[in-house]
């Protein structure tokens, strides 16, 4: 098998072209992650634009994760196939007119459709720019670098989303949340056809593995609508439980299908190498995680302490600056001293020690003594842990298949967040519910206290999810200097994968 996609590695990795295409791929990453939540800032507006119920009201964000979450893997597969550069500014082009789309609907039903055909081109577009830089960054201390930036791009979107969210919908009008992303794409998609190469395919075309895609992609569906159902109808609802194992049963079938197709789409191999499998859970749990202070927190922000929308973006500011600081000092100099069997498990439990400090938060408390705090060091906590993550998660796959293990990581994060919304959603109202019933008769103090109270219950069981990830982390990861098993043997094109000493290395 060849590839049409590989970036060439040169002698100079510090040329300006690479640099050029860390910012393109960088935005194409920022547009997807800021969509997963700039568009709910924006949902009162456009709700009371377009007329519709709130039990309408959770598609407009259910239908972008649905398609992006299922069609990831798919995605990540096919720029392996018809070339990186290529399925790069389709997905650009193809997500920025989605946008145009859905910034201009008339209706809920318009605004729906174009919300899907978001994720369908945003499943595209976000395996491939990890993919491209995956095999543009080679040599060390630059991937080391680039994968910093990525990562901080990756966990901060969401908070930024928050605050542009905040700041279109106050300023301008709810549609621009949408439109942004044609102006973003713009951008990336001049720096793609200038900066980002193709390489002409030799030897014979693969063939897609059309029914692993298919089983897959219906099982991360049925997997994503599930934990969507539940959030929405409870986990009482025979539909949640049918989807869910509907969803097990089509992952499973996939799983042993990939072990007998003759061009399978996720080799097994890729994710069954113990530092590649713990850096995908650790994104999962992470992003579960992470729901808990987005969520949460801006509710507790916006319905306790009347916070504006701009207010509350604003907020996270500073844990994304302890974000970025922690990844650029961890990539640049605690994973390669350390690797991620230490700094991850570090993340992760600073996660826990932000979400336990969050759980003392009440209607008396401030931002800047109470808040902010906690949020900083959330910030510091996830900063440590993607960027290990991601680098490890995708080194020493072979060129061929860097796409499809790009693609899942960003299953993993899609996955981990809807499980964590879900479950956070509902442990939390049902912690409500039980506090309102047991301090009868209601009054608006009650009431108050009621919503601290589900609060915190997320945030304690948001510390139980980055508990489980510091242990799981720990063991899985192998200690530094152990290197990575191969993912797949020498390309035909004579550049292989080969094993390296520290997570932050690729050699050739």
């Amino acid at each position: 098998m060849s590839s049409s996609t590989d970036t060439p590695t040169t002698p100079s990795a510090t040329d300006r072209r690479h640099w050029i295409t860390l910012v393109v791929v960088g935005l194409a990453q920022l547009m997807v992650v800021l969509d997963a939540t700039v568009v709910n800032i924006a949902l009162p507006s456009a709700q009371a634009d377009l007329g519709f119920s709130d039990g309408q009201r959770q598609w407009i964000i259910t239908a972008y994760s649905l398609a992006f979450g299922s069609l990831l893997l798919l995605g990540g597969r096919l720029s392996d196939l018809i070339g990186r550069k290529r399925t790069f500014i389709i997905g650009l082009i193809g997500f920025a007119l989605a946008s145009a789309l859905g910034g201009a609907a008339p209706t809920f039903e318009v605004l729906v459709a174009t919300r899907a055909l978001q994720g369908v081109f945003g499943a595209l577009l976000a395996p491939t720019a990890l993919a491209v830089l995956t095999t543009t960054f080679t040599i060390p201390k630059e991937r080391a670098r680039a994968f910093g930036v990525f990562g901080a791009i990756a966990g901060a979107g969401g908070a930024v989303g928050l605050l542009l969210g905040g700041i279109l919908t106050e300023w301008l009008d709810w549609r621009w949340n949408l439109y942004i992303n044609v102006f973003i794409a713009a951008f990336a998609l001049v720096g793609a056809f200038l900066y980002v190469p193709h390489i002409s395919r030799s030897g014979p075309r693969p063939k897609l593995d059309v029914p692993g895609t298919l089983l897959i992609s219906g099982g991360l569906f049925g997997l994503v609508y599930g934990f969507s159902n539940a959030e929405t109808d409870g986990w009482d609802s025979p539909f949640t439980w049918g989807m869910l194992a509907a969803a097990a049963v089509l992952i499973a079938g996939f799983v042993f299908w990939q072990t007998q197709a003759s061009h399978p789409l996720l080799p097994l191999q890729i994710v069954l190498d113990r530092n590649r499998g713990a850096a995908y859970l650790s994104v999962m749990i992470a992003g579960a995680g992470m729901f808990g202070i987005f969520l949460f927190v801006t509710y507790y922000l916006q319905l306790t302490l009347n916070y504006t929308p701009i207010q509350t973006g604003l907020a996270f500011l500073p844990m994304i600056a302890m974000l970025v600081l922690a990844a650029q000092l961890g990539t640049n100099i605690f994973v390669p001293r350390f690797g991620p069997k230490v700094l991850v498990p570090i993340g992760m439990t600073l996660g826990v020690v932000a979400m336990i400090w969050l759980t003392l938060l009440d209607a008396t408390s401030t931002y800047a003594a109470h808040v902010m705090p906690p949020l900083m060091l959330m910030g510091f906590a996830m900063g440590t842990i993607m960027p290990a993550s991601m680098q490890t998660a995708t080194l020493g796959v072979d060129r061929h298949f860097a796409g499809v293990a790009s693609a899942m990581v960003n299953t993993s994060q899609q996955v981990g967040g809807s499980i964590g919304t879900a479950l956070l959603n509902t442990l939390a109202a049902t912690a409500m519910a039980d506090y309102l019933v047991a301090h009868a008769p209601v009054t608006p103090e009650v009431g108050v206290d009621a919503a601290l109270a589900s609060y915190a219950t997320a945030y304690w069981w948001g510390a139980g999810f980055f508990a489980v990830g510091a242990v799981l982390s720990a063991l899985l990861f192998r200690r530094r200097g152990q290197g990575l098993s191969l993912s797949h043997g020498t390309s035909s094109s004579g550049e292989g994968s080969a094993e390296t000493d520290q997570p932050s290395v690729i050699a050739h």
